[in-house]
């Protein structure tokens, strides 16, 4: 018998919750859906899904959770965002609305919206490049040929520190739509909405490294 995974919440405010925790199951990680604080003290990572930004600030001010995960984080809780979970862990917005906030967590400027709304979007094939310094051997990601992602009202980074690892850009921009810093992933496009497992696995394994 299988030792258990680690415990993976998935922020369900809004968004694709259902998706990511098929998809982290599905890598051996015991998902679990949480919206309230106290139930995040059960969590060895945090997934914050797509859906809009603004909302997603909004509803975590509205169920008390932004503070308690700007610090869970900030004290090293790994987590995972993908489209507007891109946009709440960056440090800074390029065009944020006026008062907005984040999780934050990498030095990132992110732009929302920036391949376009809703009507733009489109899939593109993205080339993951694996994590040459990685805390431990094999913790990267494997070299099994392009990802197709799924962009939709996608944000992108305009600007990463010197400590966050780019992993992919969008061929077609040049823009960098995923990046890892310490303990933190974050995809600009979803990988919840294919079967490559590729973005999950990584981040479970990030997960795994840190308990």
């Amino acid at each position: 018998m299988k030792p258990a995974g680690p415990v993976v919440g998935v922020l369900a405010l809004q968004g694709d919750v259902p998706e990511h925790l098929r998809a982290l199951q599905d890598v051996g990680a015991r998902a679990v859906s949480v919206r309230r604080p106290e139930e995040l003290h059960q969590l060895d990572g945090l997934v914050i899904p797509g859906g809009e930004s603004t909302t997603l600030w909004r509803l975590s001010v509205a169920f008390d959770m932004l503070e308690p995960l700007r610090k869970l984080i900030a004290s090293g809780l790994p987590a995972f965002g993908s489209c507007a979970g891109m946009i709440m862990l960056a440090d800074r917005l390029a065009d944020g609305v006026a008062g907005q906030l984040t999780f934050g967590g990498i030095d990132m400027t992110v732009r929302r919206n920036a391949f376009g709304r809703q009507v733009d979007s489109f899939e593109s094939d993205i080339t993951l490049r694996t994590l040459a310094a990685a805390p431990r051997a094999g913790l990267g990601i494997d070299d099994t040929g392009p990802l197709r992602a799924v962009f939709i009202r996608a944000p992108w980074v305009e600007q990463n520190g010197e400590h966050v690892a780019v992993l992919g850009t969008e061929e077609r921009t040049g823009r960098i739509v995923a990046v890892r810093q310490g303990q933190l992933l974050a995809t600009a496009f979803h990988p919840e909405l294919t079967p490559d497992r590729r973005i999950h696995e990584l981040f479970v394994d990030i997960v795994k490294d840190n308990t």
